[in-house]
């Protein structure tokens, strides 16, 4: 049987930007953090991923208001804000595969730089074959205490081959180490020509490079209410990242929906 992967960003991919929507949950300048993230530590060569996770960690220390835990990151996962389409977008493109493509079924993913506590919690969480994100790990209150896996830039292209080579579910988490194993071409589970990779920034050009030079379907997507992010968006067609730009509505009969459904018939035809 045929596997098609569709492979997804998360913040401003499939939900409105959700570390910036818990920092002010918490009663905290989001655009004071992300200038002393950005400003601050990315000027003394920090990376952003680990950056941001630690400006969280000196967050969570300043006071019991802004204390950051497990139970908190969780508990705000109920209030992220999702893209048009977004809660309907897997049964419907599930539907499809099942009456229009024989011998073929389709899997879902989300590889992201956000907090995975946050990302596993939500309300689609349960339609991802498997989610890699960045994590915590906690004290015994449930107070973060120290990143335990940061996915920035190149890091994310690990878990395509992870998922080319079935290496997905909890059976691998403790092996990080597996994904370096040889695996020859004709038993790979999922081939990167079919797989389809949806994102909006800067952390997935890796991923969107990968996924085209293996023949797959990149497709970036932007916020059409922020001229900032089309131009951002933009620079990945100029590029050459990408060749599919869409605003990021999963509605039924949108161009991006569409997209989708052309790149999902394009593997088995």
């Amino acid at each position: 049987m045929n596997k098609i992967a569709l492979i997804f960003d998360f913040d401003e991919t499939l939900v409105e930007e959700s570390t910036t929507a818990f920092i002010e949950s918490l009663g905290v300048n989001s655009k004071k953090f992300w200038e002393e993230t950005n400003n601050g530590l990315m000027q003394q060569d920090w990376d952003p991923v680990p950056a941001y996770m630690f400006k969280l960690i000196e967050l969570s220390l300043k006071s019991e208001k802004t204390r950051i835990t497990k139970q908190k990151l969780q508990n705000f996962a109920k209030k992220v804000i999702y893209k048009k389409g977004v809660l309907e977008l897997f049964s419907n493109l599930r539907e499809h595969t099942k009456e229009k493509l024989q011998d073929t079924s389709i899997e879902f993913y989300i590889i992201s730089s956000g907090i995975g506590e946050i990302i596993r919690h939500t309300a689609i969480a349960k339609e991802f074959s498997d989610i890699w994100a960045s994590d915590y790990e906690y004290q015994k209150n449930g107070e973060i205490l120290f990143p335990k896996r940061l996915l920035s830039f190149t890091d994310k292209t690990r878990y395509i081959f992870q998922i080319s080579k079935g290496q997905i579910g909890e059976k691998f988490r403790s092996k990080p180490y597996i994904v370096n194993e040889k695996v020859s071409s004709d038993t790979y589970r999922t081939p990167i020509n079919q797989m389809i990779y949806i994102g909006d920034g800067m952390t997935d050009v890796p991923c969107f490079s990968l996924i085209k030079r293996f023949g797959g379907t990149p497709i970036a997507v932007y916020d059409a209410q922020n001229m900032k992010a089309y131009g951002k968006a933009w620079g990945f067609i100029k590029d050459g990242r990408v060749s599919n730009l869409h605003s990021a509505d999963y509605s039924v009969g949108s161009d991006l929906y569409n997209t989708i459904i052309m790149a999902i018939n394009s593997v088995v035809g």
